[in-house]
């Protein structure tokens, strides 16, 4: 199983930037997916998680309204659509995927978001 993070980068407060997360070697549309974060001395914590079919999320309270996670099954590729950015966004974005409601079975390698102020 892979997870392919895209799309970070350095932007400014109040700008948007959109991830992207390919997953290959699973069945996709099976599977349970989320965004996490971690941001320099900080502990890895939870952005928002999506269910296999993408009738559920649920997002941390930081970033509701701001944020939203989708994923497309048919490209076997997970969003997150990040908008009205802050300078406390700034962290590495993980992809994960879980097998099982509770477990993360598989993590990306990450892409690195940095909002300037």
């Amino acid at each position: 199983v892979q997870l392919a993070e895209s799309g970070g980068g350095l932007v400014q407060a109040g700008g948007s930037l959109r991830l992207s997360c390919a997953a290959s070697g699973i069945t996709f549309r099976f599977a349970y997916m989320g965004w996490y974060r971690q941001a320099p001395g900080k502990q890895r914590e939870l952005v928002a998680r999506i269910t296999s079919s993408g009738g559920s999320t649920t997002y941390a309270d930081s970033v509701k309204g701001r944020f939203t996670i989708s994923r497309d099954n048919a490209k076997n590729t997970m969003y997150l659509q990040m908008n009205s950015l802050k300078p406390e966004d700034t962290a590495v974005y993980y992809c994960a995927l879980a097998r099982l409601i509770g477990r993360i079975d598989y993590w990306g390698l990450g892409t690195q978001v940095t909002v300037s102020s």
